[in-house]
């Protein structure tokens, strides 16, 4: 029986690299061998970053929240467990977004946990 190369099927297979490492600086989007170290790393570090940004969007509203709680004379913290003892479940990330476009309600949210924690 007759040998069966593999040559169309690696050849797709090159090709799907090389199509994920266009755009790549000299080799890295030329050769396979490289452009497969290329492309495996980049698509571990933008899984990593897609993580990463989630924790970063979390510090921004906790960073707006803590500064918007101050200039109405509470930290974070207790805000945070003022808000929790009187039995406001409000997220993060509306939180910051009332501190930075609603700054009335916010102002009424610090008062509600300023009375809970007092």
């Amino acid at each position: 029986m007759a040998r069966i190369k593999g040559g169309l099927n690696a050849k797709k297979k090159h090709n799907r690299v090389l199509k994920l490492a266009k755009g790549y600086r000299g080799a890295r989007s030329k050769q396979y061998r490289i452009a497969k170290q290329t492309v495996m790393r980049s698509r571990a570090l933008a899984y990593a970053g897609r993580k990463q940004k989630k924790r970063q969007m979390r510090r921004l509203w906790i960073a707006r929240i803590n500064a918007a709680a101050r200039m109405n004379g509470l930290s974070y913290s207790r805000l945070m467990y003022g808000l929790k003892v009187a039995g406001v479940e409000i997220n993060r990330k509306m939180l910051a977004d009332m501190a930075v476009y609603d700054r009335d309600g916010f102002a009424k949210l610090v008062d509600t946990a300023k009375e809970a924690v007092a």
